[in-house]
């Protein structure tokens, strides 16, 4: 292994202890903490501008503009069906868009060539719908993943830092068991570790409380917001479950149309007097978005004079 080599997974390894004992014990309160402010050059960890993106004949994003700032909580919310798991994709670019920029820190990441891609991927960290855990593999080898895949430390030094991450989540003593013997939570908790295995500077969570009782719920939603806290990390949260979000993001986007409805902290939102903010933030089914999709004249479809 060359010094530089050896340097940075010395590195690694020390960042994963501290960061993880700050998790676990609350240090850190203030999400300004060591790792964010030693890079701290813009208060936007990404920006993205005038983005456009359709499936098809589908229009997803019309001039979309979205801030992520450093060290913050950044809620993506919207009725189904408006891209909130597709502006995630084109974000890690797993998708490509049709126009716009997104910028990652300064570089726009829908200009690098593979090589750079795949440096800039190892910043990210990302909890998947349902945790997409690995069946065939234990708790402990799906946290251990990502480690055997993108470094060469020793068995030893994953042991370490797989068992640290798993003590952040609770569940160091879950380490042998297989995924199917987990609960729902507890599997998103496994997800959360593999997640921030890597140390990642942004952490991604794509519908993180769907199916969870409330008492699972409650402490993913606690982990969210420590994990962010201590580890002064940037944090993306897509979900529909507006009062988790109001408790655990610092701003909060809502997308419609393809574009921003509005954004602010989520006490902004709740007091905004859009007729579409107030229909989904309060749950109410009568309003702007409709019940039924797109579709031709009822009467027409159903005589088939449309296929005449």
């Amino acid at each position: 292994m060359t010094p530089t080599g050896a340097s940075m997974h010395q590195e690694l390894v020390f960042r994963s202890v501290v960061c993880s004992i700050a998790v676990w014990c609350g240090a850190l309160p203030h999400s300004r903490s060591l790792w964010h402010c030693m890079n701290d050059s813009s208060d936007n960890l990404i920006e993205i501008r005038d983005l456009d993106y359709s499936r098809g004949s589908l229009r997803i994003f019309r001039g979309l503009n979205v801030d992520i700032r450093r060290g913050e909580v950044t809620a993506v919310m919207g009725p189904s069906g408006t891209g909130k798991t597709t502006l995630l994709r084109l974000i890690t670019r797993q998708l490509l868009p049709d126009a716009g920029t997104i910028l990652i820190d300064g570089v726009d990441i829908t200009k690098l060539n593979q090589k750079e891609l795949y440096k800039m991927r190892r910043r990210f960290g990302m909890l998947f719908q349902n945790g997409a855990l690995l069946t065939d593999l234990s708790v402990f080898e799906n946290v251990a993943f990502p480690l055997r895949e993108h470094t060469r430390l020793s068995n030893r030094l994953i042991r370490h830092i797989v068992l640290t991450k798993l003590h952040a989540v609770g569940l160091r003593g879950a380490a042998d068991m297989m995924p199917r013997q987990l609960s729902g939570g507890m599997a998103r908790r496994v997800a959360l570790a593999r997640a921030m295995v890597m140390d990642p500077e942004i952490l991604i969570y794509d519908e993180p409380f769907v199916g969870l009782d409330p008492i699972s719920m409650g402490v993913i939603v606690r982990l969210v917001r420590r994990m962010n806290d201590a580890l002064g990390i940037s944090s993306i949260l897509v979900s529909h479950d507006v009062q988790e979000l109001s408790t655990v993001a610092d701003r909060s986007y809502l997308i419609s149309d393809g574009k921003v409805a509005a954004s602010g902290s989520p006490k902004e939102l709740s007091s905004q007097s859009s007729d579409l903010v107030k229909q989904f933030m309060h749950g109410m089914a009568d309003g702007p978005v409709a019940f039924h999709f797109k579709a031709p004249d009822y009467e027409e479809q159903l005589l088939g004079r449309d296929n005449d």
